[in-house]
């Protein structure tokens, strides 16, 4: 079988390659591992899908961590307000949330696979599921992809977005890494990225499914800040997720695969010290007779109370009027820095990306094509390019993909 572009892999980037090629006239073959297309796109945003961002889109690039350069011509040739009007386009009606997310009204992901199924189907793209690439290899100017059943498919061009590691029961295995690196492409290490993190204190697991809105996290490497953001954050049975943490396990993964690294979190980032011990000073007078332990209720959930009150080193059956000004100080001193000891990321079973990939060194930016073998093209999370959370890592998708796909077409209209 014969076709002008194979794209390899169903999910975001490759849809969207698939459809950018089959727009400029190509004939495209995609092939899906999977009993259907998207799943790992069908569970982003928990089950919403986080389209993409509504910021201006120079903005985007301020939330890439790596390689923004790279990617600059990717997004501006389909930058947000192009994806938008895609989905528009496709009968799907979008809505704006906090932070500038874009969401399909509906809260389905499920309706944006199914408009790029359709627009795929309008265009043509013949869609094979169930078909687990085997090899990719290239002779006398021409690809042949084979399946594990022995089948093979032939093309002048080839797309790989088979995707990363992460969530490896939506089929995430990193097959195309392998792919890759058969050609002569080299990769930077893949790790998780944008999940939870592991914690040392026992205290931790006590405080499982308290979540807190509005406090601030600052990360240490010895005296140097690695991050600094205020957001929610979420106590675990192992450590700390929510979207605080999952940024920052984007910004400091690294290094602390390396090394433990210390948290400290702002219960109280709105107060200074000051006014914070006259806020204390100000609930303790209140309850002059009353023990310590039972006294902090407004000041903190109670869930978080037993590990403050062991922080602090107050005796928990101490008067509220015995309580000295260093006692407030050690109170405030642990609402300011509640502290807990990071030791090491959750796994590609948790991550909601693949930090690293396919080095972007060997792609020509303008193109997404490889410098090493003509022909042969990268998208998606295979490429060691990332973001934070807020629709930027489907950004990233879309626009490689897209890119990726014309470029493929374009290159095709020369041979």
């Amino acid at each position: 079988m014969s076709e002008e572009v194979i794209v390899a892999g169903g999910g975001a980037a490759g849809m969207m390659a698939a459809i950018a090629a089959a727009q400029a006239g190509c004939s495209v073959l995609l092939l899906e591992q999977n009993e259907k297309l998207g799943k790992k796109l069908y569970i982003t945003g928990k089950g919403r899908c986080n389209v993409t961002n509504a910021c201006d889109t120079e903005d985007i690039f301020k939330q890439i961590l790596r390689n923004a350069k790279f990617l600059y011509s990717a997004i501006y040739t389909f930058d947000n307000f192009r994806v938008m009007d895609f989905f528009a386009q496709n009968h799907v009606p979008l809505k704006t949330e906090r932070g500038g997310r874009v969401f399909p009204v509906s809260d389905h992901s499920s309706d944006i696979i199914r408009a790029l199924s359709r627009a795929m189907e309008r265009l043509c793209v013949t869609v094979r599921l169930h078909t687990k690439i085997r090899s990719v290899t290239k002779e006398g100017g021409r690809f042949t992809v084979t399946d594990t059943s022995g089948k093979s498919y032939h093309s002048d061009k080839v797309i790989l977005a088979t995707g990363g590691l992460s969530y490896p029961a939506t089929g995430a295995a990193g097959d195309g890494y392998a792919f890759a690196e058969s050609f002569g492409h080299t990769l930077v290490k893949p790790y998780p990225g944008l999940t939870a993190m592991n914690t040392k204190e026992d205290y931790i697991p006590s405080l499982q499914g308290l979540a807190l809105k509005n406090v601030r996290a600052v990360i240490y490497d010895g005296k140097k800040i690695l991050y600094d953001e205020s957001g929610e954050l979420l106590f675990t049975h192992f450590g700390v997720s929510g979207p605080l943490m999952l940024s920052a396990s984007s910004v400091t993964g690294e290094r602390l695969m390396e090394h433990p690294l210390r948290l400290s979190i702002d219960l109280k980032p709105a107060l200074s010290y000051e006014q914070l011990d006259k806020r204390i000073v100000r609930d303790f007078e209140n309850n002059r007779n009353r023990q310590f332990k039972n006294a902090l209720g407004g000041l903190l959930p109670a869930k978080l109370i037993p590990a403050v009150i062991c922080l602090s080193g107050i005796a928990p059956e101490k008067k509220l009027n015995e309580v000295t000004k260093e006692d407030r100080k050690a109170l405030a001193g642990v609402l300011k820095d509640f502290p807990a000891t990071l030791t090491g990321l959750r796994g590609f079973n948790e991550a909601i990306i693949t930090r690293g990939g396919v080095n972007v060194k060997e792609i020509n930016p303008s193109a997404m094509e490889s410098k090493i073998i003509p022909g042969l093209y990268f998208a998606g999370e295979m490429l060691d390019a990332d973001a934070l959370t807020g629709g930027y890592n489907l950004q990233i998708a879309w626009s490689s993909g897209y890119l990726a796909g014309m470029s493929a077409a374009k290159s095709s209209e020369r041979l």
